[in-house]
C-alpha cells in the first residue's frame, strides 16, 4: 500500500508539472487521500517554550554544543535521536523528523502564533489556529460532538493562536484541564517536578452542572433558556449574544451525547492507564486515543508542566528539564501510536510534534539554552507520513541550516496533504476574503 500511495504521489506531482501549476497537483492528491481512507484525524502534540532539538531529535554528539545526551539507534537505519526517547526510538518508522524549521520569530507569544496560524504575528485579523480549519474540514457535518478538543494547553501567552479566529464561536475547541486548582494563568498550582504515584485526572472545563442543581432544576433552566433565545429572535441577533448561544447549546448537547464517556479516563483499567505515565501528558494522550476511537476528528495535548505552562523554556538547568519532559512525552507518545496501531487507527491519524522555535546550540552559564528560531525541529508520524524519512541538516555544531530550510507554511502544507486536505482550500474571514488554509507548498519527501 504505501509503494502504491508514493507512486501516486509521483504520478500526480508529473501532472501538476505538466500543467505548470503547483495548486492543482495538491487539490487532486488531497481529493484522492480523502477518497483511500489515508487520514481522516490529527493529533497535535503540542510543546509549549520551544523544545531543544539538539536534545531530542537533532543531537550533535561529541561537539562543545551538544551537551550531556547521548544519541542512541532507531528501528530505521541512519536515524538517531535521544536516549531519553528510547520507547519512541523503536516506533521510528512511523516518524518523519524535519530537522531544518527555520523562522524569524524568537518571542514566545509571535513565534507562537506564526507556527500555530501559519500567519505574520501582529496583523489585525483574526486567523484560526490551524488545528480548528483543519477539524473545519475533517468535520462529517453537524454534530453534538466536539470536532476540536484541546487539552492541557495554556493560550495566556498568546490567546489568539488557540482559538478559532474568523471561523466563529461554534469552531473554537473544546477544553480540558487538570484537576488541580488553578492559578490566573490557567496553569495548575502546587505543580511539582515529581510525577504523581498515581495518574492524575482531568476533567473537560466547564462541562458538569453544580452538585447543587438537581436534574428537574436543570431541565426547567434549559427549556427557560431556549425561550428566551426564540423569543429574542435568533435569526436576527449577533455577536456576543450569539455567541453565548452557540457555546450554551454545544455545552447543552455535548453533556447529553455519548461522547462523555470518552472523557472518562476511570473507564480504562489501571493497568493501561499506568502504561501511559502517571503525568498530565500521559493522560491526555490516553485521552486523545479515547476521542479518536470516538471519531472526533482533531485533538491537541499540550506538554505544558513547567513554570507558566511553557515546559520546554529551558534557559536553566536545561538537561535536568529535557530529561524529564522526554521521558514523559516518551512513553505517553509511544504508547499512543501502540495502541492507535492496534486499534487500526494509526493509518488513519497523523500525529504532529511542535513547538514555537528551538534552543540555542550554545549552552549559557546557566546552564540552561536559549530561544532559536534559526535551526529547529518538528515530526510527523502516522497516516500520510513517509515513515523513516528525514528532512534537512544542521550543521556540526547546529547553528545554521546546512541543508533544505522548511519555513513554517510549508510545514503546515504538509499536515494538511497528509490529513487528506489541500493546503489551498480556502475560508471567508471577517472582512469577506478568502484566505487559504497555508501558503505554503507540501514536502513531498514527507508524503508516503
Amino acid at each position: 500500500m504505501r509503494n502504491t500511495r508514493r507512486e501516486m504521489l509521483r504520478n500526480i506531482m508529473a501532472i501538476g508539472a505538466c500543467a505548470g501549476t503547483t495548486g492543482s497537483w495538491t487539490t487532486n492528491l488531497a481529493a484522492r487521500m480523502r477518497a483511500t481512507g489515508t487520514s481522516k484525524h490529527l493529533i497535535v502534540l503540542w510543546m509549549p517554550g520551544g523544545p531543544s532539538q539538539l536534545d531530542t531529535f537533532d543531537l550533535k554528539p561529541g561537539h562543545a554544543n551538544g551537551g550531556q545526551f547521548k544519541d542512541i539507534a532507531t528501528n530505521v537505519p541512519g536515524m538517531r535521536i535521544s536516549e531519553h526517547l528510547a520507547s519512541i526510538s523503536q516506533m521510528a518508522q512511523h516518524l518523519a523528523i524535519v530537522r531544518s524549521m527555520q523562522t524569524k520569530e524568537g518571542d514566545h507569544s509571535r513565534g507562537t502564533f506564526l507556527v500555530r496560524t501559519g500567519q505574520r504575528p501582529g496583523v489585525p485579523l483574526r486567523y484560526p489556529a490551524f488545528p480548528a480549519s483543519l477539524a473545519k474540514e475533517l468535520s462529517p457535518g453537524a454534530s453534538a460532538r466536539p470536532d476540536y478538543v484541546s487539552i492541557l494547553s495554556s493560550p495566556f501567552i498568546n490567546p489568539a493562536a488557540f482559538g478559532a479566529g474568523f471561523l466563529g464561536a461554534s469552531r473554537e475547541p473544546l477544553t480540558v484541564g487538570s484537576s488541580r486548582p488553578a492559578n490566573g494563568n490557567g496553569v495548575p498550582e502546587n505543580r511539582t517536578d515529581a510525577i504523581p504515584e498515581n495518574p492524575v485526572d482531568l476533567r473537560v472545563d466547564n462541562l458538569s452542572p453544580s452538585t447543587e442543581l438537581s436534574g428537574q432544576r436543570l431541565v426547567r433552566r434549559q427549556q427557560f433558556w431556549s425561550m428566551l433565545q426564540n423569543s429574542y429572535g435568533a435569526a436576527t441577533r449577533g455577536g456576543a449574544p450569539a455567541t453565548h448561544d452557540t457555546v450554551l447549546r454545544r455545552a447543552m448537547q455535548l453533556a447529553e451525547s455519548e461522547l462523555v464517556a470518552a472523557f472518562d479516563l476511570r473507564k480504562e483499567s489501571d493497568e493501561t492507564r499506568r502504561s501511559y505515565g502517571n503525568s498530565e501528558f500521559g493522560q491526555g494522550c490516553l485521552m486523545a486515543r479515547r476521542l479518536i476511537e470516538h471519531g472526533v476528528p482533531v485533538v491537541e495535548v499540550a506538554l505544558s508542566d513547567g513554570p507558566g505552562g511553557l515546559a520546554w523554556d529551558t534557559h536553566a538547568d536545561n538537561f535536568a528539564s529535557v530529561k524529564r519532559l522526554s521521558t514523559q512525552l516518551d512513553r505517553a507518545w509511544a504508547r499512543l501510536m501502540v495502541e492507535l496501531d492496534e486499534r487500526g487507527l494509526l493509518a488513519s491519524t497523523t500525529i504532529a510534534w511542535m513547538g514555537e522555535f528551538g534552543r540555542t546550540p550554545v549552552i549559557n552559564p546557566q546552564g540552561g539554552r536559549d530561544h532559536f528560531p534559526d535551526a529547529w525541529t518538528c515530526v510527523l508520524a502516522g497516516a500520510g507520513v513517509q515513515g523513516g524519512a528525514i528532512v534537512g541538516k544542521t550543521s556540526p555544531d547546529g547553528r545554521e541550516i546546512a541543508d533544505r530550510p522548511v519555513a513554517v507554511p510549508d510545514f503546515l502544507a504538509t499536515i494538511c496533504q497528509a490529513v487528506g486536505v489541500a493546503p489551498s482550500t480556502e475560508n471567508i474571514s471577517d472582512d469577506r476574503r478568502p484566505v487559504k488554509l497555508t501558503e505554503g507548498q507540501p514536502i513531498a519527501e514527507l508524503l508516503s
